[in-house]
C-alpha cells in the first residue's frame, strides 16, 4: 500500500528534525572539553543518523508503489 500524503509529510518532517539534531550533536562535541560529554554527543549524533537512515529506507521500500501522478 503507498504512503500517504500525511504519512509523506511525517517522514519528511522527522527526517528534517533527525538532520537538525544530527547537526546540533555534532557541533556540541565539537565544541565540548569534556572527553565523556563529547562521547555521549557523538554516540547520540549516530542514533540520530541511524534514526534518519530509517526513515529514508521506509521511502525507498515505498518508492516503488508510490503514485506517479498528484492523488486528488
Amino acid at each position: 500500500m503507498p504512503i500517504t500524503a500525511k504519512e509523506l509529510e511525517y517522514i519528511a518532517d522527522s527526517m528534517s528534525n533527525e538532520d537538525l539534531l544530527i547537526k546540533q550533536c555534532t557541533a556540541a562535541a565539537a565544541s565540548c572539553t569534556n572527553p565523556q560529554i563529547q562521547q555521549v554527543l557523538l554516540h547520540q549524533s549516530q542514533v540520530h543518523m541511524q534514526h534518519y537512515q530509517a526513515l529514508l529506507n521506509c521511502l525507498q521500500q515505498h518508492q516503488s508503489i508510490a503514485p506517479t501522478q498528484p492523488q486528488s
